[in-house]
């Protein structure tokens, strides 16, 4: 984790524009929101996937091995631009309005609102702009420029934010929460996997069990998320803690109580593990991810 970590960040360093470029205070404000900090878990499930297959397997859409690792880069970098740039909105005052984020100022705070939406702004625009750029076959790139686009939109992470906005106050029964959290969280963790998967050439059966390992991944993911909101102090988090009660959000916990939660996060887990046992070894990587998702503390 720590050397993919740190090749996730490289990546981000390599593809984002230097403080210096004009407009300064925009790039400034970029580079804050994409380098301070943060799990890496969406670069991370890109690179763990793309371990799975043989990039030259197949006749059509091969890479050499520079191309490949260059693509896995890519990715990696491109997710992260797009979550980030969700982090950023997220935090707006007419959003979620939070004044810490990874345990510093969030970028309205630290620069102002108008900067804030205009990093989001490019942030989104700027990783698929790398894509199109990327190294390698022309079909790969789109590829993974239509899933990134499916992923964020509005039938995955916007979609998903716009009904956790419209759930303030309401009464969401379980089924409402598990579809929320699916678009919202699940929709570009799972994109990663497919991404990591895409570039590894893996075959339609491949990208399915993958698939089914990266939703139980995303809505473990969530649960853990409800979980510590509920649980932690803001210190621990690195962003307010009790936020979600506060505001009368629909959670896991809010709905279903702490054990049910606790519980709900360890059966998600084993259906991930469950989904990546056709790849052996091979997966051990998702398998170290997948724990580490559900064991976290912050």
């Amino acid at each position: 984790m720590q050397t993919h970590s740190a090749r996730a960040e490289a990546a981000l360093i390599k593809n984002l524009d230097v403080a210096q470029t004009v407009p300064q205070r925009l790039h400034e404000a970029i580079l804050y929101a994409s380098l301070g900090g943060g799990k890496r878990m969406r670069p991370l499930l890109v690179y763990a996937a793309g371990e799975l297959g043989n990039p030259r397997a197949s006749a059509t859409g091969t890479l050499a091995d520079a191309d490949h690792e260059n693509m896995l880069d890519t990715a990696a970098a491109a997710i992260e631009m797009m979550h980030a740039y969700s982090l950023v909105h997220d935090d707006l005052p007419c959003m979620d309005d939070d004044d810490l984020r990874r345990g510093r100022p969030t970028v309205h705070k630290a620069f102002d609102e108008a900067t804030a939406l205009l990093v989001g702004d490019a942030l989104q625009t700027r990783a698929f702009e790398i894509l199109a750029k990327a190294p390698g076959d022309g079909e790969m790139r789109l590829a993974l420029i239509a899933g990134l686009a499916s992923a964020a939109g509005s039938r995955g992470m916007a979609g998903g934010q716009a009904i956790d906005l419209d759930s303030v106050g309401a009464k969401l029964d379980l089924a409402g929460l598990q579809n929320m959290h699916q678009m919202k969280t699940g929709a570009l963790l799972t994109c990663a996997v497919q991404m990591g998967g895409i570039v590894a050439n893996l075959s339609p059966a491949e990208m399915r069990a993958l698939t089914s390992f990266a939703s139980a991944l995303g809505l473990a993911f969530q649960i853990v998320d409800d979980v510590l909101d509920a649980t932690a102090d803001s210190q621990t988090l690195g962003k307010t803690a009790g936020k979600d009660a506060a505001n009368d959000k629909p959670t896991y916990v809010t709905l279903m109580g702490l054990d049910y939660a606790q519980r709900q996060a360890q059966e998600m887990h084993q259906q991930a593990l469950a989904s990546i046992d056709s790849f052996g070894l091979r997966a051990d990587a998702l398998r170290g991810l997948a724990a580490f998702v559900v064991n976290r503390r912050k």
